[in-house]
């Protein structure tokens, strides 16, 4: 892991979210042990916020704390990532139901213009392959796209579930001679179908994201 001081405020929030950064990205990666200590020296805080950042990940399924020994980052399965997968593709059903019956006030509006500058660079770095700007461009697509469906629960469990699906898929990713092209990059057809109130395409779009990403992944871990 790279030693990054972190400032002094919200190290709580700091610190949780640099070593999700560092999850992410596999600089730290799955099955790598750690203690409250090593993380408060390796960001010069102390103990308390890291304990309670680390905390924070656990609870997130990012972590798992190991008894007097400290903490593990989780290496997730296939099995589980489809699990995830499947998560994923009922909520979305559900929110695309609402939207149909008229349980919400008409159709999603119109989509913000950053919405669409994420897409766009989601976009340009999978076309490239670069992997470590895809994760945080698709992450904060997505959330923010979330934030149209009006419920910050839902919006907070997705959010949960792709970090977890990133975990799983970076290094399968990254053992790749080159990851140009692989993912996901319909994030702008997506943007156009939300934004003009075509929610049938709109569906076809993400089901097709999760269809392909499963397909992905099992062909990438060979089963």
């Amino acid at each position: 892991m790279r030693t990054v001081p972190v400032q002094r405020s919200s190290l709580r929030q700091q610190v949780a979210d640099a070593l999700r950064e560092e999850m992410l990205t596999g600089r730290l990666p799955a099955g790598g042990r750690f203690t409250v200590k090593e993380i408060a020296e390796l960001y010069e805080v102390s103990a308390t916020p890291v304990r309670e950042a680390l905390v924070d990940l656990a609870a997130q399924g990012l972590l798992e704390v190991e008894h007097h020994r400290g903490f593990q980052v989780r290496r997730f399965t296939l099995a589980e990532y489809e699990e995830m997968v499947a998560a994923r593709a009922l909520v979305v059903q559900g929110v695309f139901r609402r939207a149909r019956d008229g349980r919400e006030e008409g159709v999603p509006p119109p989509v913000l213009s950053s919405v669409r500058r994420r897409a766009e660079a989601a976009t340009r770095a999978a076309s490239a392959g670069e992997l470590d700007v895809l994760i945080g461009c698709d992450l904060r697509f997505w959330r923010e796209l979330g934030t149209l469906i009006r419920n910050p629960p839902i919006n907070d469990f997705l959010d949960r579930l792709r970090v977890q699906g990133w975990m799983f898929t970076v290094p399968l990713l990254r053992g790749q001679p080159d990851p140009a092209g692989l993912c996901w990059d319909q994030h702008l057809p997506l943007v156009d179908a939300i934004d003009s109130g075509d929610l049938p395409s709109a569906r076809r779009i993400v089901g097709e994201y999760h269809s392909g990403s499963l397909e992905l992944m099992r062909r990438l871990s060979g089963e």
